[in-house]
C-alpha cells in the first residue's frame, strides 16, 4: 500500500510538474505569438487592395459573362433582347431584299484616320517575330507588351514623313484592314453585312486602304496607293457591266478621296493622268460619312497639346500622371512625338479662317445648340420634326470663334476689353534655343524656350485666322512638313495656275469639283452631340520635360444646359465633326452651279438625330449618330444601299436637316 501511495503521489506530482510545464510553454509561446497576432491584427485594408479586388471582381464577371455568351446558343440572346425591347425590326439589308432590291453597283470603302489596320514588314531588333503583325488595330497587344518599341515603330521620319530607316509598316489590305478596329468593335462590317444581304461580295466590294499617318500625295510616293484605287476603280467597272462605282468614304477618307479626285484628272507626273472625264465616267455618286470637309477644332488641340475631351478629364483624375516616368513611360510626351510625325493629321486643320469659324466677336453657329437636350428617339428617314424645342431666350452667345482662349475671362469677355501681346513681336525677341534640357524625349517645346511659351500664352486668344501662327510658332518643324503639303485658305481665284499643285486638292475652298454633272456627291453625317469647337487652356507650372499647355478642365459654364464645360465649349455635330465642317459645302459651297462646282454637280444633306440605345443589350445602338458608331446606323445603311442598288438622291427624298446648317450658311460669305 505504501508502495502504492508513493507510486500515486509520484504520479501526481509528475502531472503537476507537466501541467505546470504545459502553462510555462503556453505563457512561452504566447510570448512569440502575440506580437505576431497584433502584426496581423495591426495591417489595414489599404487602396491598392480595394483597387486589385474590384479589378479582379470586374473581369472575373466580364470572363464569366463573356463565356456565357460564346456557350448559349444564338437564339438565346435575341430572344432576351426582345422580351426587354420589343420585337427587333429587320436589318436594313434583310428589310430591302424583301423589297426585292439586289446587287448593282460596285462600291467603294475609303476609310478614315485610325480606323484602318497597319502591320509591319521590317522593323528593328525589339521588333523580332512580329513580321507581318499588326502594329495598329486588332488586339493592339504589342502596345501592352512592348510600348516604346511600338511607339518608335508607329513613328515616321521627322524631317521626311516617310518610313524612317529600318522600319517599314504598310496598310492591310480587304476587306480586313477597317471592318473592325478592335476585337468587338465594328467600324465598316455591318454595312459590309447589310451589303452583303442584298447579294454583295468582294468582287463588287472594295476597301481603298491606304497608310492614314502620310500625307496624301506621299502615298502615292511611296506605296502607289492612288494608282491601285484608280486601277481598281476601273477594273470593277469593266468587270461589272460597264456600272459606275459608289464610293462611300468616311470622316478623313472623305478629304483624301476629294485629293484623289483631283489627282486622278491632273497630268503625270503629280497626277494620274485620267484626264477631265474619268469621274464622270467612273463615280456613280460620292456618299461622304461624317466629312470634316473644312477641318475640325478637335485636330488643332491634338498638334497644341496631345488632348481631347476625354483625355483632358482623365488627367484631372490622375494629374500629372500620365506626364510623369511611370512604370519608365512618360505617355504624353511619347504621344506628341509620335503623332507629330503623322502628316495626316494637318488635313484637318480648320480651313477658312474667320470667314468659316467666326471672329473674335461672331460665329455662324450663335447659340443656337442646347448642350444639355436629351435626344429623342426617333430616327426615321423621312421625318424631320422631332428636333427637341430650344428655348433661346435663355441661352447666350458663345465665342466658338476664339478656337483658343487663355482663360474663361478672356474666352468671354468682349474683344475690346482683352489686352493681347503682339505674338510675331514676341517671337522675334525670343530666339530659337538648342535643346539643352536632360528629357529622354525630346519633342519641340523642349527647343522654343519659356520666353516663346510665355509669348504664346500672353496673346490670350486664337481664331482660325491665328491659330496657324501659332502652330507655326510652337511647332515650326511639323507646320514646315505640313504647309509642302496642305493648305487652309479661300482661293480668289480658282483659274490661278498655283492651285494645280497637290496641297490644294484636299481643301475644297481652293479646289473644284470634277467636271461630272451627272454625278452625285452626299454628305452625310449625325447631329445632336455636343462636340468639340474650341478650347479654353492654361500654361502648367510642370517641370520642363512636360507639355506646357493645357486644357483647363477646372472651367465650366455655371448650369446644365452650358455649352462651356471642362475648359471645352461644344456645338452642334457628331462628337468629333461639328456641322459646319460637315455640312456647309453640300448646303452653300457645292449647291447648284458655283465657282467650287462649276458642273453644278448635286448635292445632297443627310443628317442623322442620336439616339442612345435604350439598353446594354443593344450594343452601341441602330440610331446612334456618333462619328463611328454611326457606321451602324439603320438609316445611313439604308439609304448607302439604296443608292448602290441605283436609286437617285430625289428617290431619297432629297435633304433631310435636322441642324441649323442653312441658317448658318447664310451668314458666312463665300463669293459664290
Amino acid at each position: 500500500m505504501s508502495f502504492l501511495r508513493r507510486r500515486k503521489g509520484t504520479d501526481s506530482s509528475k502531472s503537476q510538474n507537466l501541467r505546470c510545464n504545459i502553462v510555462k510553454e503556453d505563457e512561452k509561446n504566447n510570448l512569440y505569438e502575440s506580437p505576431r497576432k497584433e502584426s496581423y491584427n495591426s495591417k489595414k485594408w489599404s487602396c491598392w487592395d480595394s483597387c486589385c479586388w474590384f479589378i479582379g471582381f470586374v473581369c472575373s464577371v466580364w470572363w464569366f459573362l463573356l463565356l456565357l455568351y460564346n456557350t448559349m446558343p444564338a437564339s438565346i440572346p435575341q430572344y432576351v433582347t426582345e422580351a426587354i425591347t420589343g420585337p427587333l425590326t429587320d436589318p436594313p439589308g434583310v428589310k430591302l431584299r424583301k423589297e426585292g432590291l439586289t446587287v448593282n453597283h460596285p462600291v467603294v470603302f475609303v476609310p478614315g484616320i485610325v480606323t484602318g489596320g497597319l502591320e509591319l514588314w521590317e522593323g528593328h531588333q525589339c521588333a523580332e517575330g512580329l513580321f507581318r503583325k499588326r502594329l495598329w488595330g486588332g488586339s493592339f497587344g504589342e502596345l501592352y507588351k512592348r510600348p516604346l518599341c511600338w511607339a518608335q515603330h508607329m513613328s515616321l521620319d521627322n524631317e521626311t514623313g516617310l518610313d524612317p530607316p529600318g522600319i517599314r509598316v504598310r496598310p492591310v489590305s480587304g476587306l480586313v484592314a477597317a471592318d473592325y478596329f478592335a476585337a468587338g468593335y465594328f467600324v465598316w462590317a455591318v454595312l459590309i453585312a447589310n451589303l452583303a444581304q442584298i447579294g454583295y461580295e468582294e468582287k463588287t466590294m472594295y476597301m481603298a486602304a491606304y497608310d492614314w499617318r502620310l500625307s496624301f500625295q506621299n502615298t502615292e510616293v511611296r506605296d502607289q496607293t492612288l494608282s491601285r484605287i484608280k486601277s481598281n476603280i476601273e477594273l470593277m467597272v469593266a468587270t461589272n457591266g460597264g456600272k459606275k462605282v459608289v464610293v462611300i468614304p468616311h470622316s478623313m477618307g472623305v478629304l483624301y478621296f476629294l485629293h484623289f479626285m483631283k489627282w486622278v484628272e491632273a497630268p503625270p507626273p503629280m497626277g494620274g493622268g485620267g484626264g477631265s472625264e474619268w469621274c464622270a465616267k467612273h463615280i456613280k455618286a460620292v456618299m461622304n460619312i461624317g466629312g470634316p470637309f473644312l477641318g475640325v477644332p478637335k485636330s488643332v488641340s491634338g498638334l497644341f497639346s496631345v488632348e481631347a475631351r476625354d483625355i483632358a478629364i482623365a488627367r484631372t483624375f490622375a494629374p500629372g500622371f500620365l506626364d510623369k516616368d511611370v512604370f519608365g513611360l512618360q505617355t504624353f510626351q511619347h504621344l506628341m512625338r509620335m503623332t507629330r510625325t503623322w502628316d495626316s493629321t494637318m488635313s484637318m486643320i480648320p480651313k477658312g479662317g474667320e470667314t468659316i469659324w467666326g471672329g473674335l466677336d461672331w460665329s455662324p453657329e450663335g447659340s443656337s445648340f442646347n448642350c444639355g437636350a436629351k435626344t429623342l428617339r426617333n430616327n426615321s428617314i423621312n421625318n424631320t420634326d422631332q428636333i427637341p424645342n430650344i428655348n433661346l431666350a435663355n441661352m447666350k452667345n458663345v465665342n466658338y470663334g476664339r478656337i483658343i482662349s487663355f482663360g474663361k475671362d478672356v474666352a468671354e469677355a468682349h474683344s475690346s476689353k482683352i489686352e493681347r501681346v503682339d505674338l510675331l513681336q514676341d517671337s522675334m525677341k525670343a530666339d530659337m534655343l538648342a535643346n539643352l534640357t536632360n528629357c529622354d524625349i525630346w519633342i519641340e517645346y523642349h527647343d522654343i524656350g519659356d520666353h516663346r511659351i510665355k509669348a504664346a500664352a500672353d496673346y490670350k486668344v486664337y481664331t482660325a485666322g491665328s491659330i496657324l501662327d501659332l502652330l507655326h510658332f510652337v511647332s515650326p518643324k511639323l507646320m514646315a512638313r505640313g504647309g509642302a503639303h496642305f493648305s487652309y485658305g479661300i482661293a480668289d481665284n480658282l483659274d490661278d495656275p498655283k492651285y494645280q499643285h497637290y496641297k490644294y486638292w484636299s481643301n475644297p475652298l481652293e479646289t473644284k469639283l470634277p467636271d461630272a454633272p451627272d454625278m452625285e456627291i452626299y454628305s452625310m453625317y449625325g447631329v445632336g452631340i455636343p462636340t468639340e469647337r474650341a478650347y479654353v487652356y492654361k500654361v502648367t507650372t510642370a517641370t520642363d520635360c512636360s507639355i506646357p499647355f493645357q486644357i483647363d478642365t477646372s472651367v465650366e459654364g455655371g448650369s446644365e444646359d452650358s455649352c462651356l464645360k471642362g475648359g471645352v465649349f461644344s456645338a452642334d455635330g457628331d462628337e468629333t465633326v461639328p456641322v459646319l465642317s460637315a455640312g456647309l459645302m453640300a448646303a452653300k459651297g457645292w449647291r447648284g452651279k458655283t465657282r467650287f462646282n462649276p458642273s453644278g454637280i448635286p448635292t445632297y444633306i443627310r443628317e442623322y438625330s442620336h439616339a442612345p440605345p435604350a439598353n446594354l443589350l443593344e450594343g452601341r445602338g441602330t440610331q446612334s449618330g456618333a462619328h463611328v458608331d454611326i457606321m451602324g446606323n439603320f438609316a445611313l445603311i439604308e439609304d448607302i444601299i439604296r443608292v448602290a442598288a441605283g436609286a437617285t438622291g430625289k428617290e431619297l427624298g432629297g435633304d433631310h436637316v435636322y441642324s441649323d446648317i442653312f441658317k448658318w450658311a447664310e451668314r458666312i460669305n463665300l463669293q459664290l
